[in-house]
């Protein structure tokens, strides 16, 4: 593997993209530490210490690389960004003028859908900002309070997050891999040196069951999850035989893969967002309501497991639907002389991929779902707030982490070099 990282840096382009995104990533940190005007930073830390930091809020925290609590001008993060993803790609299925501009737009309708989850997210993010300021506010965290002050304040959250949407595109234009997933990962990688903090504190007090407890959890996440990306499902192909002139045509067998997980951590990410609203919603509005609301949807509550477990396995099924179409793929084998043997081409034949697509993904889905909701009622058991947060977290690392290498690898192989893994 030593050896493959040398080559990986003797390609002048590709070692230019690695420091291209390595930079984007300082100005990302940097930023998280610049605080937002007119709030007391120190105060809004310790208050979100002692009474948010294992609701629904924590997972925000982690998700911004601990902006949030820091009061940073990058508190929103990457959230508008997801919502406004989730939004425009339900709407993309519900509205028929959206789903045509995305298949039969080709560059220019990606454009524009594009352009349209950008404004979706500004617009999100004056709502978040909003929020947060209303937070702030009953808590009591502000050095002034007026029009002036709410008027900055939000327009620095939206701000913040627009320019975090603008890195990640650079990103992925200009450097390697997806750049929004590629700062989440870098958000809650950056959250590292508190959780070792955390095993440090836990060996200090005799927990060393909870210890071991968390760390054989954390080992089996990430075995699962490499496993699960990985995987995949082949179905066999054959083409058959044709005469053009004197010339022998087709013939050849091959396989359709299909990955059991072809979504990634979308799933994780959206079943998060829409799984911690109403707790969230309730935080910005008042204590008590926060209180009340916590409880039953918290980040450690059974309520939030539940909900969280079905929304993974809903946009498991939603990202393969608009991923893989078995009708278009059934057409394209019909048109090309390639069929399933043992199913007529055609409709049989797509009913059949449909059939093992809902099985795999169902597989897939379940797998990341009990990997997510195990450390929630793992912290219940064990009494260790903190690690209710940890399966998703862990999910998302483990996730964009093979993502990236396999976009550094295919661009590896591009250029007549081996893999980057061995």
């Amino acid at each position: 593997m030593i050896e493959t990282l040398r080559n990986a840096w003797k390609i002048k382009e590709l070692r230019n993209k690695l420091l291209f995104t390595c930079a984007i990533l300082a100005i990302y940190r940097f930023g998280a530490q610049v605080f937002t005007p007119f709030v007391d930073a120190e105060s809004f830390s310790l208050m979100f210490e002692e009474q948010l930091s294992n609701t629904a809020l924590g997972l925000v925290n982690m998700m911004s690389g601990g902006a949030f609590s820091q009061a940073s001008i990058f508190s929103l993060s990457i959230q508008p960004y997801i919502n406004a993803s989730i939004i425009m790609n339900l709407l993309t299925v519900g509205i028929p003028a959206l789903e045509r501009l995305q298949k039969e737009g080709g560059e220019e309708g990606r454009k524009k859908i594009a352009a349209i989850t950008r404004y979706a997210t500004v617009v999100l993010g004056l709502l978040l900002g909003w929020g947060n300021y209303m937070l702030m506010r009953n808590y009591n965290v502000l050095t002034d309070d007026g029009v002036f002050p709410a008027f900055v304040i939000v327009l620095t959250l939206t701000a913040g997050s627009a320019f975090i949407m603008w890195l990640g595109e650079q990103i992925t234009e200009f450097g390697v891999g997806n750049g929004i997933s590629i700062i989440l990962f870098a958000s809650i990688v950056s959250r590292g040196p508190s959780m070792v903090q955390g095993a440090i504190g836990m060996i200090q007090l005799n927990q060393w069951i909870e210890l071991v407890s968390v760390l054989v959890v954390a080992v089996a996440a990430v075995t699962f999850v490499v496993y699960i990306t990985q995987a995949e499902r082949r179905i066999p192909i054959q083409y058959s035989k044709r005469m053009v002139g004197r010339k022998m045509y087709g013939g050849q067998s091959t396989y359709l893969p299909l990955k059991v997980n072809m979504s990634g951590v979308m799933p994780i990410i959206f079943a998060q967002a829409i799984a911690s609203f109403p707790a969230t919603i309730a935080t910005f509005i008042s204590r008590g309501a926060n209180d009340t609301v916590d409880r039953w949807f918290g980040t450690a509550s059974i309520p939030y497991a539940a909900v969280y477990l079905l929304m993974i396995i809903a946009f498991s099924y939603f990202y393969q639907s608009i991923q893989f179409n078995p009708i278009e793929i059934a057409n394209n084998l019909k048109q090309n002389g390639g069929f399933v043997p043992g199913f007529r081409p055609g409709k049989p034949t797509s009913d059949f991929i449909r059939r093992v697509l809902n099985r795999i993904t169902l597989f897939g889905a379940l797998f990341l779902g009990v990997i997510a909701v195990m450390p929630i009622i793992m912290s219940g058991v064990l009494s260790v707030p903190q690690l209710a947060m940890g399966g998703t977290s862990l999910l998302i690392v483990v996730g964009v982490a093979l993502e990236t290498v396999k976009a550094i690898e295919s661009q590896m192989m591009m250029r007549h070099y081996k893999g980057f893994l061995e």
